[in-house]
């Protein structure tokens, strides 16, 4: 167990299917747009991928170059930038892969969804893969109590930008995608739900 840890980290087991499953390879480049301190990074650090990442809490990206310099010292620390999602400046199509795990449901609202979606899809090549994580209301819709448009009160106290299906979908044809997987939401004892959003570019 401790040698997985040390291998995998804390990664998202939903993205670690996505490795097992063989759609990532090492002469992919990687995006992880709202890295936080790099938990889903710390293999593709390890195994020599091309990493990217930004961040707008300064000491998360501080804290993932430290990392970065251990486990891949030789990327240039201007991989990892302090930047908002919405606002970053690595260059368009230029991802094979762009992470967003438990970023977007902070929202503030529709345009601020919107904006970081966007900002993260941009960066992804055609043939490229979008692999995000975020809340919904699928399987607790009678649970959550509405605040402002999408925003919503959890039963666990949080509140959420919260996405449904029907959403998901009509995003998805909006942006050029098409699923490459289909939608998986985990509900956590009717107090969050979390779907598992994976899209591949196709324009």
């Amino acid at each position: 167990m401790t040698d997985l840890r040390e291998q995998f980290g804390q990664i998202d087991i939903y993205l670690f299917d996505q490795i097992l499953r063989g759609r990532v390879s090492p002469e992919m480049r990687i995006l992880d747009a709202g890295c936080g301190a790099g938990r889903n990074l710390v293999y593709f650090l390890r195994e020599g991928f091309e990493v990217y990442a930004a961040d707008s809490e300064m000491h998360a990206i501080f804290g993932l170059r430290r990392l970065a310099e251990t486990l891949a010292p030789g990327l240039p620390a201007d991989n990892f930038r302090v930047e908002y999602v919405e606002e970053m400046s690595f260059p368009d199509r230029s991802m094979d892969i762009v992470l967003s795990s438990a970023v977007l449901h902070f929202a503030r609202g529709d345009d601020h969804f919107m904006a970081m979606l966007q900002g993260a899809w941009r960066k992804l090549k055609p043939g490229g893969v979008f692999f995000c994580r975020l809340a919904s209301s699928i399987g607790i819709e009678h649970q959550i109590t509405q605040i402002n448009g999408r925003r919503y009160l959890l039963p666990d106290g949080s509140e959420r930008y919260l996405v449904d299906e029907a959403l998901l979908e009509k995003l998805t044809e909006e942006l050029g995608g098409r699923f490459a997987d289909p939608l998986k939401t985990t509900v956590v004892q009717n107090q969050r739900s979390m779907t598992t959003w994976v899209l591949q570019r196709a324009r």
